[in-house]
């Protein structure tokens, strides 16, 4: 048994650890503020201009409307996908099919970036779906659908079988049973899941500069553009606004599912 003192060490470790390694990713934040016309550290002087900037450039602005479009449609596509296959390995448990099939699922999450993009790229210039919202939805659904599994999965794995048959002996059919007892007990891993998936395609930029056009270009994508040409501050503008978007969503998250899960242990 670990004692209170090895505890506490542990505890101390951790949040050294976690500050080593956010610490650079704030670092952005401040120099947002900058009243420089560069990237610089530390902040002498104070300023909103590159907000400003940022807010009241089409181009900037585009790109953050794209980014939320395709994110929010990725989430509620792979959200869907990934949690009826999840659902479906569940339920086919043991089974010889299951390995590979995993393996399919998981593909995206273990291949490097650049080889999915290149395998994308190729397939979606034959086709003719680069450039197009269509293309980035199924680019990016195909990216983040492991971890909606993986989310999903968790909660499965703690989830009472019997329950399906207690449904079923009341005369429910298999529909109804998923809807009003499988469903609202792993509630929370699929939350996490469309929060992963939300922030997967939000934040993807290897993928997103493959398939790209002149015309429909996500932020992730626009601030690397802009970082190859000049060292303007604006970038850190858009780092922090998507820094604090994807820390609300993970927040969000985090108490949405603590709420779900009370909620339910109070109703058993």
């Amino acid at each position: 048994m670990i004692s209170k003192t090895t505890h506490r060490l542990l505890a101390a470790f951790s949040i050294l650890v976690a500050v080593w390694l956010v610490a650079p990713t704030l670092i952005v934040i401040p120099i947002s503020f900058t009243d420089k016309a560069s990237l610089v550290f530390p902040v002498t002087g104070w300023s909103t201009r590159w907000y400003e900037n940022f807010f009241t450039n089409p181009t900037w602005v585009g790109s953050l409307v794209n980014s939320f479009r395709i994110a929010a449609v990725v989430a509620v596509v792979a959200t869907v996908i990934g949690t009826a296959a999840a659902v479906a390995l569940h339920r086919r448990a043991g089974a010889r099919s299951n390995t590979p099939l995993q393996g399919l699922l998981m593909a995206p999450m273990i291949v490097p970036g650049i080889v999915l993009a290149v395998g994308v790229y190729a397939v979606f210039l034959r086709i003719g779906l680069t450039g197009t919202f269509l293309g980035f939805v199924l680019a990016h659904t195909v990216m983040a659908l492991p971890f909606v599994v993986v989310a999903v999965g968790a909660s499965l794995a703690s989830f009472d079988n019997s329950l399906l048959a207690a449904s079923a002996s009341l005369g429910a059919n298999p529909w109804t049973t998923f809807l009003r007892v499988t469903l609202p007990s792993i509630m929370p891993g699929v939350i996490s899941g469309f929060l992963f998936a939300f922030i997967a395609s939000f934040d993807e930029v290897i993928l997103a500069l493959f398939i790209q056009s002149p015309y429909l270009r996500t932020l992730p994508v626009k601030m690397f553009t802009s970082v190859t040409r000049d060292t303007d501050p604006t970038v850190a503008a858009a780092s922090t606004l998507i820094l604090c978007i994807t820390s609300f969503m993970i927040v969000v998250g985090v108490l949405l599912t603590n709420k779900n899960r009370r909620r339910h242990a109070d109703d058993q």
